[in-house]
C-alpha cells in the first residue's frame, strides 16, 4: 500500500509540474492562433504522462534499458498526440476563416451565407448565429430603406401642400393690400380658411412627431365604445350631408374600453372623415364595434372601391397617399399614420382590408374584464 502511495505521489507532482508550464504557456500564447493552443494542450498531456513515469521509474530504480522503452513509447505517443492536434487545429481555423470572411458581407450590405462543409458543433451554432443575425440586419435595412422614402415623400408632398396655400394666402394678401378685391369679405373667409388648413397641418405633424418620439400623453379612463362612436358620428355628420354620404351605425355594442377619449376620438375622426372623402355620393360608411377573441374591434366601413393589393400594406405609413389622392383636400397623408401611432400607444393594432365594393379598416384594442 506504501509504495503504490508513494507511485501516486511521485506520479502526480511529475504530471502537476507539466501542466503548471502547459498553463504559463497557454497564458503567453493566449492571442495567437487557436492550433498553438491545441498543440500545448497534447504537449502538456504527453509530457505531464512522461514527467510522471520518469519520476516513478526514478523513485523505483528502473534498470535503462527499462527506462528507455518508457520514454520511447511515451515519446511515439507525443509525436501522434502533437501530429493530431496540428491536424484538428489548421481544421478549425480553417473553419473560422471561412466564417470571418463570410461575416465581412455584413459591412458590405450583404447576406450571410455559412460555408459549406463539415464543422464542430460550436463553429456551426455560431455560423447559425451569424445567419440569424444576417436575416434581421437585412430585415432592419429595409424598414430603413421604406422610412427613407416614406420621408421624402412625405417632405416633397408636405412642401407642396404648404406652398399652394401659401401662394394663395400672399395672392390675396397684396389684392387686399393694393385695395384691387372686388370682395374684401369673401377674401377674408378664404384667408381664415387656409389658415385653419395650414393650422392643421401644423397640427398633424406635431402629434405625429410626439408618435414617433414616444412622447404622446395618455389620460386613460374607462368609457362605452357606444359613446365613443356616437359622439364621433355627430362630428362627421355636416360632412357627410354635405357631400351626400349617409353615415350608419346600428352594429355598435356597449363594449367598456380603457382608453385616452381625445385620441380615440381623433382615431375615429380620423377614420370616418378619410372614409367620407372616398366614397361617392349615395354611399355609406358604416361604423361597427364589438368583441372579439383578440379583444374589442371597432370597424369603418366605406364605398371607396378598394384599395390596390400592392399598396395595402403601406396604407399606414407616414406620408403615403392613393393615387387619387394627391390634391387636396386630401392632406399629407398624415391622417393614418396617426391613427396607428395612437393606437398601437394604446397596445393596440390597426388594420385595412378589402371588401367588395370599398375597404374595411379595423381598430382592436385590449378588452376589459
Amino acid at each position: 500500500m506504501r509504495d503504490t502511495l508513494l507511485i501516486v505521489l511521485y506520479a502526480f507532482a511529475g504530471a502537476a509540474a507539466s501542466g503548471l508550464a502547459g498553463a504559463g504557456v497557454l497564458r503567453l500564447i493566449r492571442r495567437r492562433s487557436l492550433t498553438a493552443s491545441l498543440a500545448v494542450v497534447a504537449a502538456v498531456g504527453v509530457f505531464a504522462m512522461l514527467a510522471g513515469t520518469l519520476a516513478v521509474a526514478w523513485a523505483m530504480f528502473l534498470s535503462a534499458h527499462d527506462l528507455t522503452v518508457v520514454t520511447t513509447v511515451v515519446a511515439m505517443a507525443a509525436v501522434v498526440s502533437l501530429a493530431t492536434a496540428l491536424l484538428l487545429g489548421r481544421r478549425v481555423v480553417a473553419r473560422s476563416h471561412e466564417l470571418a470572411a463570410a461575416a465581412r458581407s455584413f459591412g458590405d450590405g450583404g447576406a450571410f451565407t455559412a460555408p459549406a462543409g463539415p464543422a464542430t458543433a460550436e463553429l456551426d451554432a455560431l455560423g447559425r448565429e451569424l445567419a440569424a443575425t444576417s436575416a434581421r440586419l437585412a430585415e432592419s435595412r429595409e424598414r430603413e430603406r421604406a422610412l427613407e422614402a416614406s420621408r421624402r415623400e412625405l417632405v416633397a408632398w408636405i412642401s407642396h401642400d404648404l406652398r399652394t396655400p401659401l401662394a394663395g394666402l400672399r395672392a390675396m394678401s397684396e389684392a387686399l393690400e393694393d385695395g384691387v378685391a372686388s370682395d374684401p369679405g369673401r377674401y377674408f373667409r378664404q384667408i381664415r380658411t387656409e389658415v385653419e388648413r395650414l393650422d392643421g397641418m401644423v397640427g398633424d405633424l406635431f402629434e405625429l412627431s410626439r408618435i414617433h418620439a414616444g412622447t404622446l400623453p395618455l389620460s386613460l379612463t374607462r368609457m362605452s365604445l357606444y359613446d365613443l362612436v356616437g359622439d364621433a358620428l355627430a362630428g362627421a355628420d355636416p360632412l357627410a350631408r354635405e357631400l351626400g354620404v349617409r353615415l350608419v351605425g346600428d352594429h355598435v355594442e356597449p363594449v367598456p374600453v380603457e382608453v385616452d377619449g381625445r385620441e380615440m376620438s381623433r382615431v375615429l375622426g380620423n377614420l370616418l372623415v378619410n372614409a367620407i372623402r372616398r366614397t361617392p355620393a349615395d354611399g355609406t360608411v358604416a361604423v361597427a364595434a364589438e368583441r372579439s377573441a383578440e379583444g374589442v374591434v371597432l370597424s369603418v366601413t366605406d364605398g371607396c372601391g378598394g384599395i390596390a393589393e400592392e399598396d395595402l400594406p403601406r396604407v399606414f405609413d407616414t406620408g403615403w397617399r392613393g393615387s387619387h389622392a394627391r390634391t387636396p383636400p386630401a392632406g399629407a397623408g398624415l391622417g393614418l399614420a396617426i391613427v396607428r401611432g395612437i393606437v398601437e400607444a394604446h397596445r393596440g393594432r390597426a388594420a385595412v382590408r378589402n371588401i367588395p365594393g370599398g375597404c374595411r379598416f379595423e381598430v382592436t384594442l385590449p378588452a376589459l374584464p
